[in-house]
């Protein structure tokens, strides 16, 4: 069983990005322009790669005059050598970095040149982790997308896809609360680390906090247990 987020929505702008997506989809050899002209959308491959350099450099530039600056980011694979290299380039620069990726990890997550290591996870339980979510800090602002590309060159450069940004600040909360969730695992989480052992995270002295069931607690008490209350 997979594990994914989606969003149903009614934007407009949305909408009409999606809509040039599918023309493009139904027709490519016409229609090639129209993905270039998404608004909203992050597409790839035309603006994905160039949108997710300018929201790291925005991160840097934070880090740089001593402000706070976050990237946290959930892929099922992270590879893409020109990505990883800007990431590197954030942690040098002191941008904190948190990472969870279920499968391919092609990054080093310390070094002399970061200011502080970058934070790696995987989990792998009982559900598919499948989702995309990206969080750049972007000032106080933040900015939240998920999205159907890992970040491979086979994605970002070779197929279609999307990362859609999440405005509505019930559904922001709901997702921040569930990568929370998820950074605080110490059941299923094994740490990426330079030797490649992949230990678990340690629970020693620590309430044990399994991501998977701590979510469907979290999202029970928030939409199922109202309910029941209303219905009584």
């Amino acid at each position: 069983v997979y594990g994914d987020h989606c969003l149903l929505t009614a934007n407009r702008m949305i909408m009409a990005d999606i809509n040039r997506i599918f023309n493009y989809l139904e027709n490519w050899k016409t229609t090639a322009a129209q993905l270039k002209q998404c608004k909203t959308l992050m597409v790839c491959p035309t603006n994905m790669r160039n949108e997710l350099n300018t929201l790291i450099n925005r991160e840097v530039k934070a880090a740089k005059t001593g402000k706070a600056a976050i990237i946290t980011l959930k892929v099922n694979s992270l590879s893409d050598a020109l990505l990883i290299d800007k990431l590197y380039a954030a942690a040098a620069a002191g941008v904190e970095i948190r990472l969870i990726v279920r499968g391919i990890f092609c990054a080093v997550i310390e070094h002399k040149k970061f200011k502080q290591p970058i934070r790696a996870i995987s989990i792998v339980d009982e559900y598919l982790e499948h989702a995309r979510v990206l969080m750049f800090h972007n000032g106080g602002q933040e900015k939240i997308f998920i999205s159907s590309a890992d970040w491979m060159v086979r994605n970002l450069d070779h197929r279609i896809e999307a990362a859609v940004p999440i405005t509505d600040p019930h559904i922001r909360e709901e997702l921040k609360e569930i990568i929370h969730i998820q950074l605080r695992d110490n059941v299923k989480a094994r740490i990426l680390d330079k030797e490649l052992k992949n230990n678990y995270v340690p629970s020693a002295g620590k309430k044990r906090i399994r991501s998977q069931i701590e979510t469907y607690q979290y999202l029970h008490r928030k939409n199922i247990v109202p309910i029941e209350a209303s219905r009584n």
